[in-house]
C-alpha cells in the first residue's frame, strides 16, 4: 500500500465507503496507516482530572454534570492549586505523560482565570504535556492560555453538524468551531473528538470524522467516545454501540487523520480487554489512565498495565531535558559554532 496522504477534502461518499469496506481489509488498512506514522506498539497516556464538578449550564443530554438535569452528582468549586499540582504529581507517577483538567463550565469567568494560568503553569513545572477543557474561550482567554504555556486545548465536536441540534441546545456548532480556530490561532494544539452511541446514524459519525479531517489543520489528538450512559441524562436508556461499528470507527479515523493520536476515551471501562486489543490494532494509540474521567469510571492504571504487558505494549515516551542537561546542550553547540568558524577563518 502506498504511503498515506495527509488530506483535508473528505467527501461523504468517501468516508462511508470506508466504513463499509470488509471488517478485515479495514483494520489492514488502518494498521497500515498507523504504522506508517507511528510506533504500533507505544501508547500515549493522560490523566484526567475534573477541576471544578457540576451545576454546568450547558443542556448536553449526555453529560452527568449539566444543571438541566438530576443526576445525583455533588457541586464542586473550583479546586484549589495545590490540590490540583498534588494530583498531577500523582499522575505523573504511575506513567502519564498528559495532565487534562476539565471544568464543567459554558466559558471561563474573569475572576476563575487567575487560577487556572498558575494551574498550567505548576502541571508543565512538573515536566507534563498540559491540556484543558473549559468551554468556550475568548480571544483573550485563548491567548492568556497559550502565554501561559498550555499544551493542549480539548473541545470535541461531539457529533455531526445536522445530528447536533438533538443533543445540545445551548451553543452552537459555529461556537465550538470558532474556539477551535482560536486555539489553532494562538499556537496550541487541538484535542477534538466525538461521542458514539447518542442515536446518531452511520452518515453522522462519518460527518463528525470530516469535520475533523476537513479542519486547515487535524487536531493532534481525537478522542472517541463511547457514550457512558448516567442515569438522569436524557440518554440514560440509548442502545449499546456495537463494538465492532466502534471499532470501526476508529479505524476510519485513523485512516483520515493518519498523524493524529487517536484515543479510545470514554466507555473503555465496559469494554472487555479483546475489544480494548482491537481498537489499538485499529490504530487508538493513547488512553486515559487513571480511576475516573471527569465523573464516569475508567479501567484502573494496574488493569491497564497488565493489558499492555500482554498485548508488549508500552506507554510513549515524553522527551524532557531537565535545566542542567539543555543549558549543557547550549554551550556544547556554542563550543561547536566557535571551532567552526576558527576553522573558516584559518582555512581563509
Amino acid at each position: 500500500m502506498t504511503a498515506s496522504v495527509t488530506r483535508h477534502d473528505w467527501t461523504p461518499a468517501e468516508v462511508l465507503a470506508l466504513f463499509e469496506q470488509p471488517f478485515n481489509d479495514l483494520l489492514f488498512q488502518a494498521q497500515t496507516v498507523h504504522r506508517q506514522h507511528f510506533d504500533a506498539n507505544r501508547v500515549q497516556v493522560s490523566t484526567l482530572l475534573s477541576i471544578k464538578t457540576g451545576a454546568c449550564p450547558e443542556d448536553c443530554k449526555y453529560c452527568p454534570q449539566s444543571g438541566h438535569y438530576n443526576t445525583g452528582l455533588d457541586k464542586e468549586k473550583l479546586l484549589e492549586v495545590q490540590k490540583v499540582l498534588d494530583e498531577a504529581a500523582a499522575a505523573k507517577a504511575i506513567g502519564a505523560t498528559r495532565f487534562c483538567m476539565g471544568a464543567a463550565w459554558k466559558h471561563p469567568s474573569d475572576k476563575d482565570m487567575p487560577y487556572v494560568l498558575e494551574m498550567v503553569k505548576g502541571v508543565r513545572k512538573l515536566g507534563l504535556e498540559t491540556c484543558m477543557t473549559l468551554g468556550k474561550l475568548t480571544k483573550e482567554q485563548t491567548a492568556a492560555l497559550a502565554d501561559a504555556g498550555l499544551d493542549y486545548y480539548n473541545h470535541n465536536l461531539d457529533t455531526s453538524p445536522e445530528f447536533y441540534g438533538n443533543i445540545i441546545t445551548t451553543r452552537t456548532y459555529g461556537d465550538r468551531l470558532e474556539t477551535l480556530a482560536y486555539v489553532r490561532d494562538a499556537g496550541m494544539k487541538i484535542c477534538s473528538g466525538g461521542i458514539l452511541g447518542m442515536g446518531e446514524s452511520l452518515r453522522d459519525r462519518a460527518g463528525l470524522l470530516i469535520q475533523l479531517a476537513n479542519l486547515p489543520e487535524h487536531p493532534e489528538s481525537v478522542p472517541i467516545n463511547m457514550l457512558v450512559k448516567v442515569k438522569g441524562t436524557p440518554l440514560e436508556n440509548e442502545e449499546d454501540v456495537d463494538p465492532f461499528d466502534f471499532i470501526r470507527t476508529l479505524a476510519v479515523a485513523r485512516i483520515m487523520m493518519p498523524k493524529s493520536h487517536v484515543r479510545l476515551s470514554a466507555g473503555r471501562e465496559q469494554m472487555n480487554e479483546q475489544t480494548q486489543s482491537l481498537a489499538f490494532f485499529a490504530g487508538a494509540n493513547s488512553i486515559f489512565y487513571g480511576e475516573r474521567l471527569l465523573t464516569t469510571g475508567n479501567p484502573q492504571a494496574e488493569k491497564d498495565m497488565r493489558l499492555f504487558e500482554r498485548l508488549g505494549i508500552k506507554p510513549e515516551e515524553r522527551e524532557e531535558h531537565d535545566d542542567e542537561v539543555h543549558q549543557a546542550a547550549i554551550e556544547q553547540a556554542l563550543v561547536e559554532q566557535r571551532e567552526s568558524e576558527l576553522f573558516v577563518n584559518a582555512a581563509g
